[in-house]
């Protein structure tokens, strides 16, 4: 393709993506293709001349879209938000032209120091402490990750080899190899898979406690296991502690894990994935007291605050421990600006793969023409459409509220399973919405969460049309008498309109909002 044909073409594209965006409320969020739909349209083999441009962009259309879930629909509400916003979509445009690997200074100046500032400015805009930074006088930074999942991978990593040199340094007669097959990692059973699955790719248990009532991991709960284990002579060597679950949006107490942590030499890694975007607001931040006794914490930018994916903040008290941890020196590797300055940081050391990409230029963009107040208001205004639907909710006799906590919110058919399951396989056939479910102390719940920026009120009053019309349906499924209800009777309600307040008063609902404290 020559450099005009180019032009045209990325012009072409731009429009597209911009009426994808604009118009994406008028496609169906979820595919409805059969598995292996794409290999009856695209041959087998690759096209030996090259095809023409429109040919390619019309495909893209006619092959792809069909079988695409528009994550950033309004109707999405299952999972967590991603982000999406034309500047961050502008930025990793400009990224992907520049074309730059910056795994060290060298490589690409811009590509660090860029990182290294807006990486300070956002931990100014949460208000970390000022020893997680780069501008401080200790060994602490930020780095962008591609995802939570690995950066709860990294730290585990680096505990590892901090905790092993450690032991060794204590008892020189034990071998690495004998250390290592003692540790241990520690999770609640609430915490994102991805940190289960870094104790299997790093070859270290991760046993997953028991949440308390409320869904969180506490200190008696952590102190309890590690007890266990150390009178199995294992050593406690890694804590991962959640401030927003992904079933329900749980924040274990950091307040105890910390001091449990530091006083016995434990990593601890704050996983705030999502609900670590609302500490752009002043009056969450309470959610994240304790946060001074954790080793590294963990943002992903990629899901509510509208950076394209992938793009997850970490940030690491200490970087000498990863540095410690991941560097292997070659000499195509050296360059004479090397140091131990966090300003002028080699990020290879800071993660798994060399390469990486120039992720700062989105968040650059984004933190910059939406600014703090921006990003503020964004997150208000998703919380408010979560309260929202909760109130929509709440005001039909047949559901209750679980929880509604900032952007998710969990909801049920009373009764037992079965009925809340009928009501979700139907929403997934009828494909209007997309949701997800989890279990909270046995019961199945929904869970409705506001993922798109483009999300209004008008689309939460299609959700919840949608939710109300598919429980009627489930509604005509139950053979049971409306005299049953006001006898509290468990999975019943009525058919026709009768008095059901004593019902009400018997189950009341519960909703927990973060935003009325």
């Amino acid at each position: 393709m020559d450099s005009e044909s180019f032009r045209v073409c990325g012009k072409t594209v731009i429009d597209y993506i911009a009426d994808y965006v604009d118009n994406i409320r008028d496609r169906p969020v979820l595919s409805s293709v059969k598995p292996g739909y794409l290999y009856e349209l695209v041959p087998p083999e690759a096209p030996v001349k090259g095809e023409d441009w429109k040919t390619v962009l019309d495909d893209v259309e006619n092959i792809i879209m069909p079988g695409i879930t528009h994550w950033n629909s309004p109707q999405f509400h299952a999972f967590f938000p991603t982000g999406n916003s034309y500047p961050a979509i502008v930025g990793d445009m400009l990224c992907n032209a520049i074309g730059s690997i910056g795994f060290s200074w060298i490589t690409s100046p811009a590509c660090t120091e860029l990182e290294v500032q807006v990486m300070n400015w956002f931990g100014k805009i949460l208000d970390l402490p000022k020893e997680f930074l780069n501008e401080s006088e200790g060994p602490g930074g930020g780095v962008l990750q591609g995802s939570a999942s690995e950066a709860t991978f990294v730290c585990l990593l680096a505990a590892k080899d901090r905790t092993t040199k450690r032991i060794k340094a204590l008892d020189p007669s034990m071998t690495d190899g004998e250390i290592k097959a003692k540790l241990v990692a520690y999770t609640s059973d609430q915490s994102n898979s991805s940190v289960e699955k870094a104790g299997l790719l790093g070859s270290m248990p991760m046993r997953m406690l028991k949440a308390d009532k409320s869904g969180r991991m506490t200190g008696p709960i952590l102190a309890e296991a590690m007890a266990e284990d150390i009178a199995r002579g294992l050593i406690p060597c890694y804590v991962v502690a959640t401030l927003g679950t992904t079933g329900t949006c749980a924040f274990d107490c950091l307040e105890e894990l910390g001091p449990i942590c530091n006083e016995n030499d434990i990593w601890l890694h704050v996983d705030a994935a999502y609900a670590g975007a609302a500490f752009v607001l002043p009056e969450y931040r309470y959610l994240m007291a304790g946060v001074q006794f954790a080793d590294s914490f963990d943002v992903n930018l990629h899901k509510w605050l509208l950076v394209n994916f992938d793009c997850s903040a970490l940030w690491v008290k200490n970087a000498t421990y990863l540095v410690d941890a991941f560097n292997v020196d070659r000499v195509y590797l050296k360059h004479s600006y090397q140091s131990q300055d966090p300003q002028v940081p080699d990020y290879r050391h800071w993660q798994i793969p060399l390469g990486r990409r120039f992720r700062s230029l989105k968040m650059w963009f984004v933190l910059r023409l939406y600014g703090v107040e921006g990003l503020q208001a964004h997150i208000k205004k998703q919380v408010h459409l979560a309260d929202l639907f909760g109130k929509l909710v709440n005001q039909d006799p047949r559901f209750e509220v679980i929880t509604v906590t900032m952007g998710l919110v969990c909801f049920r058919l009373k009764g037992n399973n079965d009925w809340t399951k009928s009501l979700y396989e139907r929403l997934m056939a009828s494909g209007q919405i997309y949701l997800v479910t989890t279990t909270v102390r046995s019961k199945l719940v929904i869970r409705f969460v506001v993922c798109s920026r483009l999300t209004e009120e008008v689309d939460v009053q299609f959700a919840w049309d949608e939710i109300r019309g598919q429980a009627d349906r489930v509604d005509s499924e139950r053979d049971v008498a409306p005299a049953s209800i006001c006898n509290g009777l468990p999975g019943a309600w009525p058919k026709d309109k009768v008095d059901c307040e004593e019902l009400t008063a018997a189950t009341p609902i519960v909703v927990k909002s973060l935003t009325q404290g």
